[in-house]
């Protein structure tokens, strides 16, 4: 393991980095330059030694920012997430976790970082420099880690910076029931492979990845279909896929809700629409605002990776005014309100008290036909049929998805042309209609096969006819349990559907590789190679999709 080095000034390179991140993100004239003393050894209490870059600014300091993240600290994410601070007024400790970069330990994701916060807040306490407050910050994995501390807050603590933060990876791997394949596979394949370095041999796992990863997807059963792509170094990856019960004792050390009913500090959360960790977001909004903790909120229209690059414009100068008003207690509050919201279709920004905003539903009804109307469909219509085969499962289109440039908003039309897929296409718009919060949509679905997912969608059609997805849900029913009608909350939004434009609804067995498919024999979805469709029906009379209008 590498000794701490001297403290250096940070390099040409840094500089030049640094100062198009400025530029870029239009950030405040920095007030100093830093050092950096890099490999700063940090003891755990189980002997691993952890290891860290401590930027140190020139000059008085502010407070300290911790970071801890599993993907080590170059040059551009040294730009992105530690510069901006050192160079004005505050410590930034980059700490890495452990088994990562040098760092000491086995790297077992995600279950080591409650001890290993609080371990790293200890040898903080003793350095010389520390002045008794410090804030968090990061995003992603770097979110979990902050979470990870408040499941004990320490009372150093002033405030905390949570970007695109998860803090149940149980509902993350389990959203809906269905084992996120594409978030579980793509980010295991990165990890496994982030510190080989630079060759051809590199740069050929970079140019074949998306060929890689869809082969190693559709590959049964699950459990393995990692194993050649990782060269089996990525063992968490079984148990993530063969764990599907999330109140198993496994996934304990990585459910971190009871540190949202712990955290007393200002909170600032930043997300996007087509985040992987949207709900999650959500739910730290409407949990801590319950407790009446202060607690603001971002929601731009970025993707998990697109939140962390274009969103840098809009998420750390927030940063920024945050750490000035709640730990250097040197700025104002510039939030004009709690929410910020971009509002899709529009391409604005919406500044609300809280989140969701009143709203009054407005009911629309899928018709027999492909429509989508006011009035329901008459009792005893025929009802609408598909049918999903596994051994063809319905793809995933855009959404949330961990990959780039698959996910986010995207054309979807192709959808509409699939044998497996319904849909239900409203009347021309007249005037703008602008839905806040989460639309449902409640279908009166049957099967005759009891092993059964659904995949509903709400997407514009515009003037051309190409379509565009807004939001969606994903469920895997039940067999023992059938619910009537099936009731599916889709995800939150703040979007404006245009005049000239049409309101879609999607209907689908499944978005495959976002979730695993639905293998339809009730055998183990993780080990199992056996396939059996399923052949479904919708009564069109007893479904509706309620929208929450902007009252």
């Amino acid at each position: 393991m590498p000794s701490p080095t001297k403290p250096v000034r940070r390099s040409l390179g840094q500089r030049l980095v640094d100062a198009a991140v400025d530029r870029i993100y239009k950030l405040p004239p920095p007030a100093g330059d830093y050092t950096v003393t890099r490999d700063v050894r940090i003891p755990m209490r189980d002997g691993a030694v952890l290891l860290a870059d401590h930027l140190a600014p020139d000059g008085p300091a502010s407070g300290t920012v911790l970071v801890r993240l599993p993907y080590g600290f170059g040059t551009a994410t040294t730009a992105l997430s530690g510069s901006p601070f050192a160079t004005r007024g505050y410590h930034v400790v980059l700490a890495r976790c452990r088994g990562t970069f040098g760092s000491g330990g086995e790297f077992e994701p995600f279950t080591s970082e409650v001890d290993d916060a609080a371990d790293t807040v200890a040898w903080l306490r003793g350095q010389p420099w520390f002045d008794g407050r410090f804030a968090t910050y990061g995003g992603s994995y770097g979110a979990f880690t902050q979470w990870a501390l408040l499941m004990d807050p320490p009372p150093e603590l002033a405030t905390a910076i949570l970007q695109i933060a998860p803090h149940d990876m149980s509902g993350t791997m389990y959203p809906g029931g269905g084992f996120a394949l594409d978030t579980a596979l793509s980010w295991s394949d990165q990890v496994v492979h982030q510190e080989q370095p630079a060759s051809w041999a590199k740069l050929s796992r970079v140019v074949t990845r998306r060929r890689r990863r869809t082969g190693a997807m559709a590959g049964l059963p699950v459990a393995d279909s990692i194993d050649e792509l990782t060269a089996g170094r990525a063992p968490w990856y079984r148990q993530w896929a063969t764990h599907r019960d999330r109140a198993d004792p496994y996934w304990s050390p990585m459910r971190l809700g009871p540190a949202l009913d712990r955290v007393r500090v200002p909170v600032l959360l930043q997300t996007g629409w087509q985040d992987l960790f949207l709900e999650q977001t959500l739910e730290q909004y409407r949990t801590l605002r319950g407790r009446g903790v202060r607690v603001a909120m971002t929601v731009g229209p970025w993707t998990h990776v697109g939140s962390m690059v274009k969103g840098s414009s809009t998420t750390l100068p927030e940063a920024l005014d945050w750490l000035a008003e709640h730990l250097a207690r040197t700025g104002e509050r510039t939030r004009p309100e709690a929410v910020r919201v971009h509002v899709t279709g529009a391409d604005r920004w919406l500044d609300l008290p809280q989140w969701p905003p009143p709203a009054v539903d407005r009911v629309l009804h899928p018709l027999p036909g492909g429509g989508l109307g006011a009035t329901p469909a008459p009792a005893g219509a025929p009802p609408a049929t598909f049918t999903f085969d596994p051994a063809d499962p319905t793809p995933t289109v855009g959404g949330r998805l961990l990959g780039v440039p698959e996910g986010g908003y995207t054309d979807d039309t192709a959808l509409a042309t699939r044998a497996d897929v319904l849909t239900f296409t409203g009347p021309v718009l007249t005037e703008s209609l602008e839905v806040l919060g989460a639309p449902v949509v409640e279908l009166a679905h049957t099967s005759d096969n009891p092993h059964t997912d659904l995949f509903v969608r709400i997407s514009e059609v515009g003037p051309s006819g190409a379509s565009r997805n807004v939001t969606e849900a994903f469920l895997r029913l039940d067999p023992h349990t059938p619910a009537d009608p099936v009731r599916l909350r889709l995800d939150d939004i703040a979007h404006r559907f245009t005049p000239g434009s049409r309101i879609r609804l999607v209907v689908a067995g499944g978005s495959f590789p976002r979730f695993d498919r639905n293998l339809g024999t009730g055998q183990d979805p993780a080990t199992s190679t056996d396939l059996a469709p399923s052949h479904r029906a919708i009564d069109l009379s007893a479904s509706r999709v309620i929208l929450p209008v902007r009252a």
